[in-house]
């Protein structure tokens, strides 16, 4: 393994703490900052606000800038944001902290799944994507029950510092390990007109009908995780009868769940991607379903959730893939909308399941409703499938071949991408066609 995707899952865990850190430290946040817990509850929504934001946004301001410095200054604007959280003297610059926090999270995970994949063989892109999004499950075993109880313990604020420090490590890791990788050239012309033509470019593969379908596909099927998600410290704690210091422990089960999706999915998305995304949408809807039942028996429901974070889980890989592959030649804004899309979701998912709670459906009805959305989702992804068979058909292009998602740069190691990385250098300010 390329110690780069080390430095990719360094900082995959910073972001996956600072996003999901929050939901355990509402309590400790309102009575600091004199507000109520749902007013807390919205710097929750304001990170994923920036993420939507930032993805596209960023992503397409930086698609002649070249990777790894991207990857450091899009981390240095998390770094920045956890700060300005940190010290945020009241509620509203808190409140724009997490959006400033959320800006780059999106335009990260596009950026660094092209690098990840450009860092490994062809058959091996999908495992290296994977590897980086592990960074994002380990912190919610980690992470968040680790920040939850130091912000606990210390305040809310210290748990906002160490995440600082986690970005100041990640942008080191990312100096040090991240590689220069030698960019395609496009056809000529000076910086301005090169990154104009590129931005266009990047627009044209975003609009591509599989493109949209995928993302479509990531907003509905993966809001179904949220809509149980977002509910599942109530859920354990009204209906199953847990203790409320159980729902650490059960959070920290969901993470496992998703770190065995995230493993398992790398090697079956190389082997079959358009399978293995039917095969998660599917085994989400029913685990869901089976979730209404079980969560009245412990055991079971503790189960029952490590099983729904890996299923739900295990659709990213695949989702994040597809978008990949169908906007190959100008990957990078298509990959950070993926973000959007499941931020989307997670905002969609929630907003469905208390919708649900609150028409008096129940605690445990979000389950049933992240099922019906899950198999919106798995339609959408089928109808993309036999969409896409049909034009590869149509192309005379057999239907069990995959394309490449991106290109290989040939110094993408060692000696050869550090002296890459000196004609990239010179290249990005000369405005030649490197990427």
């Amino acid at each position: 393994m390329p110690l780069a995707l080390l430095a990719l899952a360094v900082a995959a865990f910073g972001i996956g703490t600072t996003e999901f850190v929050m939901m355990g430290l509402l309590p400790n946040v309102a009575d600091d900052l004199g507000v109520s817990v749902p007013a807390a509850g919205h710097l929750v929504s304001a990170y994923a606000i920036g993420v939507v934001i930032g993805a596209p946004l960023l992503a397409a301001v930086g698609v002649r800038v070249p990777r790894r410095r991207m990857l450091i200054a899009l981390m240095g604007l998390f770094t920045v944001g956890n700060l300005a959280s940190a010290l945020a003297p009241g509620y509203g610059t808190l409140l724009a902290g997490r959006v400033l926090a959320g800006l780059p999270h999106g335009a990260f995970f596009g950026v660094g799944a092209v690098v990840a994949a450009r860092l490994v063989r062809e058959s091996r892109q999908a495992r290296a994507v994977a590897t980086m999004f592990l960074g994002l499950t380990v912190a919610n075993i980690v992470g968040v029950p680790g920040g939850t109880a130091l912000g606990q313990q210390l305040g809310w604020r210290a748990t906002f510092l160490v995440v600082t420090v986690i970005g100041l490590v990640a942008m080191g890791a990312l100096a040090a390990l991240v590689p220069y990788l030698p960019l395609e050239r496009r056809g000529g012309a000076g910086a301005g007109g090169g990154v104009v033509r590129e931005l266009r470019r990047e627009v044209r593969a975003l609009g591509d009908r599989q493109v949209l379908l995928g993302l479509l596909t990531a907003v509905f099927g993966f809001a179904g995780v949220f809509a149980l998600y977002s509910y599942l410290a109530s859920m354990v704690t009204e209906v199953t009868g847990m203790a409320e210091s159980s729902v650490t422990v059960v959070l920290a089960l969901f993470g496992v769940g998703m770190t065995l999706g995230a493993l398992a999915a790398g090697p079956l998305t190389d082997r079959a991607l358009r399978p293995t995304l039917y095969g998660a949408l599917g085994a989400l809807a029913l685990v869901l379903v089976a979730f209404r039942f079980t969560v009245h028996v412990p055991w079971a429901a503790m189960a029952t959730v490590v099983v729904i974070g890996a299923v739900g889980f295990m659709t990213t890989t695949p989702l994040q893939m597809l978008v990949m592959e169908k906007a190959r030649h100008a990957p990078t804004l298509a990959a950070a909308s993926n973000h959007s899309a499941f931020n989307l979701a997670n905002a969609g998912g929630a907003w469905a399941g208390g919708t649900a709670i609150a028409a008096g459906w129940g605690w445990t009805s979000p389950a049933l409703v992240g099922a019906g959305l899950a198999v919106v989702g798995l339609v959408i992804a089928v109808v993309a499938g036999v969409l896409d068979r049909a034009d590869r058909v149509g192309r005379g292009v057999p239907s069990g071949r995959r394309s490449r998602v991106v290109a290989r740069g040939a110094g993408s190691r060692g000696a050869g991408a550090r002296e890459a990385g000196a004609r990239e250098e010179a290249g990005s300010r000369g405005g030649a066609g490197v990427r």
